[in-house]
């Protein structure tokens, strides 16, 4: 398949990364490709540059948001929430039409500092957001509540542990899905939360996970659906 990953982040290196690994025809975009290749610190959580990072994997191409987007089957939306809609405005409206757009971002708001807060909540959400601006996309809210570690190898969390899906075209869900099992979901780990409306309660479950990550001291864990 191929697909699009827009994000240069922790998520959407290992996103790319392993979808690479799995054969699919993996393209990055990003707002400014010099720019992204000229950094040379390492990001806030520690990761080297990214030109660092595409060295080993060179089978990933990095390109403007427009031109990533072109001639893909599936966007993989792993911006910062606070930027995605924009990122998604530099893709265009007519290279989103028609495709499935996997939602893994939080709209977390930093203008406060550290631990984040939510840009939006209770009555909206980010993946909403992204459905109503390009409603000729078929937008699916998935991974966004655990580490980018689990959500490329679940078997990081021992024992049966879920991934939420939530999307109102039952046909993208279905492609989603299908790529959730070659990243290492089995089908009964998947929950199906019904439309886009549901990522509203996925998205704010992220402060609750952020305390978690405190309290155990990582991002190896995930949640349980204890069901009879």
């Amino acid at each position: 398949m191929k697909i699009t990953v827009l994000g240069t982040g922790m998520v959407g290196r290992a996103l790319a990364g392993r979808l690479a690994e799995l054969r699919h025809d993996v393209v990055v975009g990003t707002r400014d490709v010099e720019e992204t290749l000229g950094r040379t610190d390492s990001d806030v959580m520690g990761n080297p540059p990214y030109a660092e990072w595409q060295q080993t994997h060179q089978a990933v191409t990095l390109l403007p948001f427009a031109e990533a987007g072109s001639h893909r089957e599936l966007i993989v939306n792993a911006t910062n929430g606070g930027g995605s809609l924009a990122a998604l405005e530099a893709v265009g409206a007519a290279n989103l039409s028609g495709k499935v757009i996997i939602d893994v971002a939080n709209p977390l708001d930093f203008s406060q500092g550290r631990p984040p807060i939510l840009s939006v909540s209770n009555t909206d959400s980010l993946g909403e957001q992204i459905q109503r601006a390009y409603p000729e996309a078929r937008v699916v809210k998935t991974l966004n509540t655990m580490s980018a570690h689990v959500m490329v190898d679940p078997a990081r969390v021992p024992g049966s542990h879920g991934v939420f899906v939530a999307g109102d075209d039952p046909s993208a869900k279905s492609t989603v899905k299908s790529l959730l099992g070659e990243l290492g979901w089995p089908d009964e780990q998947i929950i199906d939360l019904g439309g886009i409306r549901a990522a509203r309660g996925t998205e704010m479950y992220l402060p609750l996970w952020l305390s978690l990550w405190g309290a155990v001291g990582g991002g190896d864990f995930n949640i349980v659906v204890a069901r009879n």
